[in-house]
């Protein structure tokens, strides 16, 4: 039966037409956007993942930016390091110099001197963004190496720590000599001419103490350097990592995505005809009645 109140004809392939429709808009927004699932709507397990994983990646790349803070604070340190063992043994031949009977030990500590004040001016330059680890009473320091989420949901920064007493060329700067630390007993050498060998064999010690505790603190240092490093490289594989695993999630397969877009666009023209023919059924009535 034909009437012409009710074109079920027509609902019918309306009906086709709008899920059509849905689809396309649907499949559209993919290929435009890149994104398979682009809000809580489209998938909200899958987008919640990846909202959780793009702001925890967010915070690990911040981490390998306070990484890098720390390995600038850690060269700093070490230059510094370096620079002193280097004086230091400058001092130390000066004091071989002096066991000589025939030098004169009042000009050879005039040397020492400058030395020791430039001992104290590596210590004073070796700051960064207003942290010194070679002039510091701290017992401890830390540089900040990496962000996690543990298994029950909590997020904790991660740090690596490093004695800095055991480090610090100084404790204080009294003046311009600096105090304490590794280098004090170093500060206080004074040769004169009334000096015996066995003041300048105690000296000999001192220095010789003092080289030793700067070898390790460069120890030290260099194996911070190192951890540093290795964190680095690891926080930037886990980065990527993180993004390669947030896109298989939620980015869109374009390949499927343009299949889909001309066999939709195909099924749309087929729709529209489909629709169209269903309407015409209607005029068709009018011939009974001619």
């Amino acid at each position: 039966m034909t009437s012409i109140l009710t074109n079920t004809s027509a609902m019918s392939a309306l009906a086709t037409l709008r899920n059509i429709n849905t689809d396309l808009a649907n499949t559209q927004d993919r290929v435009s956007s890149g994104f398979r699932v682009g809000n809580a709507a489209d998938n909200v397990a899958y987008w919640s993942i990846s909202t959780t994983m793009n702001s925890d990646n967010k915070a690990l790349n911040s981490a390998k930016d306070a990484l890098g803070v720390g390995a600038a604070k850690v060269d700093t340190a070490s230059a510094a390091n370096e620079s002193a063992i280097e004086i230091v043994d400058e001092i130390k031949a000066k004091l071989v110099t002096a066991s000589e009977t025939s030098t004169d030990k009042d000009q050879i500590q005039l040397e020492i001197a400058k030395l020791q004040e430039q001992l104290t001016a590596v210590a004073k330059a070796a700051s960064f963004s207003g942290e010194n680890w070679a002039i510091s009473a701290a017992t401890s320091g830390t540089v900040v190496d990496g962000f996690i989420r543990e298994a029950g949901g909590t997020v904790k920064i991660t740090t690596a720590s490093v004695t800095i007493a055991s480090i610090a060329m100084f404790s204080t700067i009294a003046g311009d000599a600096g105090t304490g630390g590794i280098l004090g007993a170093v500060m206080t050498i004074a040769l004169s001419s009334a000096s015996t060998q066995g003041n300048i064999d105690t000296f000999m010690t001192t220095v010789e103490t003092a080289l030793g505790k700067l070898t390790d603190a460069g120890a030290v240092l260099g194996a911070l350097t190192t951890r540093i490093g290795l964190q680095d490289d690891f926080a930037s594989s886990l980065s990527d990592a993180i993004e390669s695993g947030v896109s298989r999630l939620v980015d869109a397969d374009m390949e499927e995505e343009s299949a889909k877009l001309s066999a939709l666009q195909t099924q749309q023209q087929l729709a529209v005809q489909s629709l169209s023919i269903a309407n015409s059924s209607s005029q068709n009535i009018l011939s009974l009645f001619q």
